[in-house]
């Protein structure tokens, strides 16, 4: 079953990280309006259909490709590793080319005492599950031991960060929506 226009624009937008009235406000047209196509309310013309997926980076012709075309297994060798990774933290896209989807997938390796960069603000909720070792969840003011087994899961509104406080190596299987990374 394919999806409707409005389902897809909506994913689209949201894996562009914008909002309707910055998406409305890029392809000239009103908030209100974006808001029914995105409940499949109304429909587009061709014209106004391809001035919203310009603003989303997306070819008219991708657009209507059926999701049974998409890729659905990704083998470890395929993992992409992230520009801003070192030899003490490691962020591993697991799912590469994640901006046409709702989440993001990575697999982050930490060196015992290392801390991931601190994250402001932003949309989305995170979700992550300890693979191993033991790290302090740093949520605004609020500090969390997470050890191996056990998850966790925010709204990113909150400043984040995550430190190694184990002896070993800490992984985290880590799930961000909508993608930023």
């Amino acid at each position: 079953m394919s999806l409707k226009i409005g389902e897809k624009l909506r994913r689209l937008r949201l894996a562009n990280n914008l909002t309707m009235e910055e998406l409305a406000n890029r392809a000239y047209l009103t908030k209100g309006y974006i808001s029914q196509l995105e409940r499949d309310l109304t429909s587009p013309s061709i014209i106004t259909l391809k001035d919203i997926l310009d603003v989303l980076g997306e070819e008219l012709a991708n657009f209507f490709k059926e999701a049974s075309q998409e890729k659905e297994f990704y083998p470890k060798s395929g993992r992409v590793i992230t520009s801003d990774s070192t030899d003490t933290l490691r962020v591993e896209l697991l799912v590469p080319g994640a901006q046409n989807r709702l989440m993001d997938p990575v697999l982050v390796t930490l060196s015992p005492g290392e801390k991931t960069w601190e994250e402001v603000s932003h949309e989305g909720e995170e979700f992550g599950f300890v693979l191993s070792g033991t790290i302090l969840l740093h949520l605004d003011k609020a500090r969390y031991n997470v050890r191996k087994g056990d998850c966790f899961y925010f709204k990113a509104s909150k400043v984040h960060c995550v430190e190694n406080i184990g002896k070993g190596v800490a992984k985290i299987l880590w799930v961000v929506s909508p993608p930023i990374f």
